[in-house]
């Protein structure tokens, strides 16, 4: 493992355990969230901001807001790093009253919420929102049963595109009855497809340099999920960069993760998430050469913002989607169990 890699494991640690000082009763899983939202942007946690964050959803919504619920660490987190937050609150408040006029009220609303207005302009905010929810009705009509509140965010990501939202659509179908014969978990396969549907190229490309990597893995001993994990794989797989270098970059930080307190036998991530979190890891590297490389680059749509950078915040935003979602199911099947 190189120097870069290791500081970014490092840091992801470090960031992991500041949060959980913070947010003593959150489960590990969303303490990992946060930490990588901080740590795919290379920041050390500024205890006295995210502080400053936490009050701060507190005094401005009331206690059954969902900005108070399990959405709130992660909104706090991305809060945090405004130099102002009570501007960009304000803001995303009038982003999630748009939202809920044409969306359900649900933990991932205030995510949703954050990541337009971290992206767009004021100007475009109802834009946005419309287009979303567009894309989502479209999304409803073709899958009743596999579209729900999980897939908001992703509909505003792909809200951001220059392509049109047929094009969008289109890709995404070619990508998902692709990837649907493979025998992974048609929530999962829909929300990388999502994904694949804002990068340029065939659907039988994006989607075999996929499932390339994820067999790659598969030989390395590694089991990839194919549920929330999937996404992120897409984003490695969209890179550019060599399969095999990344799946070794991979099992190189998978087995530093695995040796860590909290990602081993008894820790609070199992193997398939542990996984998810190095593939998380590996992206850094894998986003230091799409930057740099001007080939590269034109594999990815433009989108209302430079190509790195919209790819850089895909690659942030479905990262921070599927661990909120791997949150969310962990602590659906814990209320489950004890019921």
């Amino acid at each position: 493992m190189n120097e870069r890699t290791l500081n970014y494991c490092n840091l992801l640690i470090e960031n992991r355990d500041t949060i959980a000082s913070i947010y003593k009763w959150e489960s590990g899983l969303t303490h990992l969230c946060c930490s990588g939202i901080f740590t795919m942007k290379g920041l050390k946690i500024d205890v006295g901001t995210l502080m400053q964050a936490k009050v701060l959803l507190k005094q401005q919504n009331s206690v059954f807001s969902e900005f108070r619920g399990m959405s709130s660490p992660v909104v706090a987190s991305m809060l945090s790093m405004s130099e102002d937050q009570k501007l960009l609150l304000t803001q995303c408040r009038t982003v999630y009253d748009l939202l809920k006029k044409k969306f359900q009220s649900c933990p991932y609303l205030p995510i949703t919420a954050m990541v337009i207005t971290q992206t767009a302009k004021p100007e475009e905010y109802e834009q946005v929102v419309s287009r979303a929810h567009n894309l989502y009705k479209m999304m409803k009509k073709e899958h009743p049963f596999l579209t729900s509140s999980d897939d908001y965010t992703f509909c505003a990501l792909m809200a951001l595109s220059e392509k049109r939202d047929e094009t969008l659509l289109a890709d995404a179908e070619a990508c998902f009855a692709q990837l649907k014969r493979n025998g992974m978990s048609r929530n999962g396969i829909q929300s990388l497809s999502h994904v694949l549907s804002l990068y340029n190229g065939s659907a039988l490309i994006k989607c075999q340099q996929t499932l390339d990597l994820f067999q790659k893995l598969r030989e390395l001993g590694l089991g990839f999920g194919t549920n929330y994990e999937l996404p992120i794989l897409g984003i490695l797989a969209m890179s550019g960069q060599n399969l095999t270098e990344i799946a070794s970059n991979i099992e190189e930080i998978d087995k530093w993760l695995k040796q860590q307190k909290g990602f081993g036998i008894f820790g609070s991530v199992n193997t398939k998430q542990r996984l998810m979190y190095a593939a998380l890891l590996a992206q850094p590297e894998t986003q230091a050469s799409y930057v740099t490389d001007s080939e590269k680059q034109e594999l990815f749509s433009d989108a209302g913002a430079t190509t790195a950078t919209l790819a850089t915040l895909i690659a942030q935003e479905a990262a921070m989607c599927a661990a909120m979602m791997a949150s969310a199911s962990a602590a659906a099947a814990t209320s489950s169990s004890s019921n």
